[in-house]
């Protein structure tokens, strides 16, 4: 986060101030030394985010087959060297893909569109969820959101638990960053799977897909799905919930995941 000189305008006139911008950094990810993506994201919990990609990506099936992450700070960016397993390393190389990532999309430079549509089976059912943590969870979240208080640039992501209380807050620059930063964070405390999930952001089919990779039947967002998040939801026997706001939602798959939701 750095410190910028800025001209705050407004009726009737304006002065100068001093403002927080978020920081976004190119991050490169390294699997046994062979470069596999570039993209822009904020400089913080970086071990958290190359587990949560690596798992979410499946390129790697289990937080075992991850046995070592190495951060390195250049003049050009931040480079993630992972160790993974031989058999793991062996399955990446196989689908080989060179990103040019960028905060707002989570699928450039996929190479096929097998990459894009991987199988996944559906999320095991559990209890119902109580609808009514969802919006306690998200009371309690912009309390936590550090960055976007001081910046107003970051999205965040957590874990929310039947209580409401919330776990693994995390913020980036880009979505899919915070989500992969909150599933790496939870995955390495061994929680993996367990509660929900809130974004604040739009749900987009690679949110969904994240989710349930890791095994999370409950995907909330601040603002709107999109088509084809829903249509993946409902495939995996995700529920999917959409502007999530105050005492209010939009559930738009696997109602029956929830308590205290009546068609």
């Amino acid at each position: 986060m750095n410190a910028e000189a800025i001209v705050s305008v407004a009726r009737p006139g304006a002065q100068a101030e001093a403002d927080s911008v978020a920081e976004e950094t190119p991050v490169a990810f390294e699997y046994n030394g062979i470069s596999h993506a570039v993209m822009l994201a904020t400089p913080a919990d970086l071990e958290d985010l190359a587990l949560g990609f690596s798992l979410s990506e499946g390129i790697v099936a289990r937080l075992n087959d991850i046995y070592d992450v190495e951060v390195a700070f250049g003049e050009l960016g931040i480079t993630l060297s992972i160790e993974i397993a031989a058999e793991a390393f062996a399955r990446l190389k196989e689908r080989r893909r060179n990103l040019a990532g960028r905060t707002g999309c989570g699928l450039c430079g996929t190479e096929s569109l097998a990459q894009v549509m991987r199988e996944l089976p559906p999320v095991p059912k559990g209890p119902p969820f109580p609808v009514d943590a969802l919006y306690e969870g998200m009371r309690r979240l912009p309390a936590q959101q550090h960055l976007q208080a001081t910046t107003g640039a970051t999205h965040a992501a957590c874990r929310v638990q039947a209580d409401g209380a919330i776990a693994c807050v995390r913020e980036d620059v880009g979505r899919h960053n915070a989500l992969d930063k909150t599933l790496g964070a939870l995955a390495a405390s061994g929680e993996a799977g367990e509660g929900g999930l809130i974004v604040t952001s739009r749900a987009s089919f690679e949110m969904v897909q994240k989710a349930a990779a890791l095994g999370y039947g409950l995907l909330a967002a601040v603002s709107a799905p999109t088509a084809a998040a829903v249509r993946l939801a409902d495939k995996l026997d995700l529920a999917l919930v959409g502007f999530l706001r105050g005492d209010r939602c939009a559930v738009y798959t696997h109602p029956e995941r929830l308590q205290g939701v009546r068609a």
